[in-house]
C-alpha cells in the first residue's frame, strides 16, 4: 500500500500550464505505480493549459468548480463530478473561465515503453 497525504503530495510544474498548482497523488515521485499516475490540479480563475495533445489517453474529473474543456471538435463545460476522457493524440485545452478556483483529478497511464 502507498498512501500519499494531500498536504505532503509533491508539486510538479507541467509545461504550458498557467495559473495552476499541480500535485502528484500517486505514481512518479509520489510512489510506485505500474500502469498509471494520478494528479490533482487547482486552476485559478483564468488559469489553464495550452491546446496540446499527448500520446496517451487522459481522464479528468472535476472535483470542485467549473472547467471548460476545448478540443479540435468543440468545447464543453464540466462541473462538479463531471468527467471527460480524451483519446491519445486528441488535442485538449483546459480553462477556468469562472471567477472561482476549480479543482480537477487527472488519471493518466505511463507512456508505452519501446
Amino acid at each position: 500500500m502507498n498512501v500519499t497525504r494531500c498536504d505532503a503530495a509533491p508539486r510538479y510544474h507541467p509545461p504550458e500550464h498557467d495559473g495552476m498548482a499541480c500535485l502528484r497523488l500517486q505514481g512518479h515521485e509520489a510512489g510506485p505505480s505500474d500502469a498509471l499516475w494520478l494528479g490533482l490540479s487547482h486552476l485559478l480563475p483564468g488559469g489553464g493549459t495550452s491546446l496540446s495533445a499527448s500520446d496517451v489517453e487522459k481522464m479528468y474529473v472535476v472535483l470542485d468548480g467549473e472547467v471548460v474543456v476545448r478540443t479540435d471538435t468543440g468545447e464543453c463545460v464540466l462541473r462538479r463530478l463531471d468527467s471527460v476522457r480524451l483519446a491519445p493524440g486528441e488535442p485538449r485545452q483546459l480553462v477556468n473561465r469562472s471567477n472561482l478556483p476549480a479543482t480537477i483529478l487527472l488519471a493518466m497511464p505511463y507512456p508505452k515503453r519501446t
